[in-house]
């Protein structure tokens, strides 16, 4: 696809129509702005990359099983789960309770 002089004109003269001859240098340098700060992105991206490589290769990493430490205050998590479920058991048959003796007396 060949972009003759004539189509360039009428794209420049389109644009200008569009954005205003006063618009036109805010938009041209805040498109500026934003080619400068993709490219320096993708570039700290292609450094980060580069980086990560190196340091695989130039730091193996050798490591042991460490078994956890026990720690005499940590907290038991499933007393206190199976604590839960009784107290919400417990709810439970307090409010079929309610609802049975509602239903006795006629009043709902």
């Amino acid at each position: 696809m060949n972009l003759g002089p004539m189509e360039i004109g009428l794209i420049i003269l389109a644009v200008l129509l569009l954005f205003g001859y006063k618009k036109l240098p805010d938009a041209s340098r805040s498109m500026g702005r934003s080619m400068r700060i993709f490219k320096s992105e993708m570039k700290g991206m292609k450094d980060d990359d580069v980086r990560a490589k190196d340091e695989a290769r130039t730091s193996p990493v050798t490591g042991e099983i460490v078994a956890p430490a026990v720690n005499p205050g940590a907290v038991d998590y499933e007393a206190e789960a199976a604590a839960a479920e009784t107290r919400a058991a417990e709810m439970r048959a307090r409010a079929e309770q309610v609802r049975s003796s509602a239903s006795a007396d006629g009043t709902r």
